[in-house]
């Protein structure tokens, strides 16, 4: 009996054990990843903007912060769900902090603006930040003070704890890179290089 007991304990913790370590990989190669979701108006640009920065993973443009189960981009784009479109950033920590990650992240929004972001406006285009845990909440907030004395205007960009994140339609993802003329077309139209220059005073990218 104390022999069974031991090999069911035994067992136990070694699925315990191969469940961390399978959470910790990425692809079989064994490399620990973190996950940030931030929203920053349309997720076209957001994705591609992550996509760019060294250490980042992958990026999955998608939903988050409503109450509406399974939202479709039709529900979403009406503004009823409460969710903003957003994008989930997985990266490597020993490649990438998440303090460099809001860094990219503020420099490319317009935080000054509720509810839009450009051209695109609704409580579905809000910038906000969803932290995963205390520590991002906390390096959000400091980031977000540090940033206040910038600008005589509020920023006005959310720091709220992440719910679930919904993935959006297939095609949605890598917008920029199955459909590079329409989504230039897209972000001149749009005015958001030109928008980010007046809040930043430097070209961003």
């Amino acid at each position: 009996m104390k022999s069974a007991k031991l090999i069911k304990s035994l067992g136990i913790v070694f699925l315990a054990l191969a469940g961390m370590a399978y959470a910790a990989q990425r692809d079989g190669k064994g490399t620990e990843t973190a996950k940030a979701v931030f929203a920053g108006g349309c997720f076209w640009s957001v994705e591609l903007l992550f996509d760019k920065v060294d250490g980042v993973v992958s990026t999955v443009s998608g939903f988050t912060g409503g109450t509406k189960k399974n939202p479709a981009y039709d529900e979403v784009v009406t503004g009823a769900t409460g969710h903003a479109e957003a994008v989930q950033v997985t990266y490597d920590p020993k490649k990438v902090s998440y303090e460099k990650l809001l860094d990219v992240f503020w420099r490319n929004i317009d935080p000054l603006t509720p509810n839009g972001q450009f051209c695109d406006f609704g409580n579905q285009y809000r910038t906000a930040i969803f932290y995963n845990h205390e520590t991002q909440k906390r390096l959000a907030e400091k980031s977000k003070t540090a940033l206040q004395g910038r600008f005589k205007q509020p920023i006005v960009t959310e720091i709220v704890a992440a719910s679930r994140f919904y993935p959006a339609e297939d095609y949605h993802q890598d917008f920029h890179l199955r459909n590079p003329a329409r989504y230039q077309l897209y972000r001149a139209a749009c005015g958001r290089d030109r928008r980010l220059q007046e809040v930043w005073g430097s070209k961003q990218k």
